[in-house]
């Protein structure tokens, strides 16, 4: 619908009705994906989320969650329209900068188009009221991800794209965002997210949880954790001697096994910063679920989630990526490995430095064995996944790990760690490619040829040639 009734336009009325339209530039909608070459229609184009406030409101009976998301965001060029992703929920009233905006549906798209046009540059806020019974997504490979209801509350997962289906936003690792989250739910549950839990409240017997997340994060790992847990709260030793809060959420049910497996987080945390420089996030800690609530571990920020209590290496991996995947993160899907390779390889290192296997005798074992007991390893180079369905397998992880060895063979211990934190702390709270990481190798040791643990390892096919 037109905002101007249809009139006789001389030449010059002309001019300052599209003036008084778009300040002299006619809007166009924004993208509807950013091309993304796993997930197509994951993030969209024209705008820039700097913030997410999300006030939830959940009835585990019913499974049903309230939700009001107000974004924040710059848009990128003049818009007329533009995308958030949500899947599923019933949407009930947006708003842009306070003026309701028309809106419509396109299976995970909402099309949103505000009172006025947007201008680049502009920073401007989006409100979207939506309800309804999130629902849980399938991936490509399988496992299920978004929201996960429990016996008691549920369990919101998000890597790749789950998240779309209990907030709307832009769901795409390379737009990253601050965020606020409240959180209702009946007394005596606890509701658990990222960063730091800014304020509690209990009134007319729901409890009110107020979760602060200042460092960019991308959605995919943004979580929330609502049920019967045991929260702990203690500290480590952080950046500069600081101490660091440390903020675990265990189920009854975990408590005996967790209790052995979160009692060496001081020691994984201090031997990570050691090895990958200072922890770039301002609180740590886990949350182990009951092993019915998911079949996987994920990294999200701040607390990884686990499905029953880790063992050690798996605490390693998981807390690793806090570097690598949730401060370095990947521009797009391809780049996958660049969070894997580095969590697998923390494994690695801290075996070695365990008293287990060296990084190379691990090496050894993948290389001799790795088509008999991990039969995909050889199926596709690190850098080049085949498929969306295959961005979790072996090649990603232990080929990748191998990749990371070959530059500490090449390079030696001293600059392969230089080159390992270097890469954490040039890139923290930011995006990278792979291309922007083997640049950084290069620069980092200019003297030593890579040609071959780049077209061998990172993107060659099969099994390559030792020398």
């Amino acid at each position: 619908m037109s905002r101007f009734a249809p009139v006789a336009l001389t030449v010059t009325s002309a001019l300052l009705v599209l003036t008084a339209c778009s300040g002299g530039v006619q809007g166009t909608p924004g993208g509807s994906g950013v091309r993304d070459p796993y997930f197509t229609k994951a993030g969209n184009g024209g705008y820039d989320v700097t913030h997410y406030t999300l006030d939830l409101a959940y009835d585990p009976d019913e499974e049903h969650l309230t939700g009001t998301a107000e974004i924040t965001a710059r848009a990128g060029k003049d818009l007329s329209a533009f995308d958030l992703d949500l899947k599923g929920m019933d949407v009930g009233e947006v708003s842009v900068e306070g003026e309701r905006a028309r809106w419509s549906r396109n299976g995970q798209e909402l099309v949103i188009r505000p009172h006025d046009d947007l201008d680049e540059g502009e920073t401007f806020r989006t409100t979207v009221r939506y309800s309804g019974t999130p629902q849980t997504l399938t991936d490509p490979d399988g496992s299920e991800e978004g929201w996960l209801p429990g016996a008691a509350g549920a369990l919101a997962l998000g890597e790749p794209t789950g998240s779309m289906a209990w907030f709307p936003g832009n769901h795409h690792p390379s737009d990253k965002a601050s965020y606020d989250v409240s959180v209702t739910v009946p007394e005596g549950l606890e509701a658990v997210s990222n960063g730091e839990l800014a304020d509690r409240s209990t009134s007319g017997g729901r409890t009110t949880f107020h979760w602060r997340t200042a460092e960019p994060m991308a959605s995919y790992v943004a979580t929330l954790a609502i049920g019967d847990y045991d929260i702990t709260r203690s500290t480590v030793t952080g950046a500069n001697g600081a101490e660091l809060p440390v903020y675990t959420a265990v189920t009854p049910a975990q408590a005996t096994p967790a209790r052995k497996a979160l009692a060496r987080l001081p020691e994984v945390m201090e031997w990570l910063q050691y090895n990958f420089g200072p922890y770039p996030f301002s609180s740590t800690g886990a949350i182990i679920s009951d092993t019915d609530d998911s079949d996987y571990a994920l990294e999200t920020q701040n607390r990884p989630v686990f499905p029953g209590a880790p063992g050690t290496e798996l605490l390693v991996h998981e807390l690793a990526h806090q570097w690598f995947g949730n401060s370095v993160t990947p521009k797009s899907w391809r780049d996958m490995w660049l969070n894997e390779s580095f969590a697998t390889y923390a494994e690695w290192l801290w075996e070695e430095d365990d008293g287990g296997d060296s990084a190379q005798e691990t090496f050894d074992a993948f290389y001799d064995h790795g088509g008999k007991d991990h039969k995909d390893i050889w199926s596709f180079p690190p850098a080049r996944p085949t498929s969306a369905a295959h961005i979790s397998d072996p090649p990603v992880y232990e080929r990748g790990a191998m990749v990371l060895h070959k530059i500490r063979q090449t390079v030696g211990d001293d600059t392969f760690y230089d080159i390992v934190q270097g890469w954490a702390a040039a890139h923290r709270h930011g995006n990278a490619d792979t291309d922007d990481f083997t640049r950084y190798v290069e620069k980092k040791a200019p003297d030593e040829d890579f040609t071959a643990v780049w077209e061998d390892w990172l993107y060659g096919d099969g099994k390559p040639e030792q020398p």
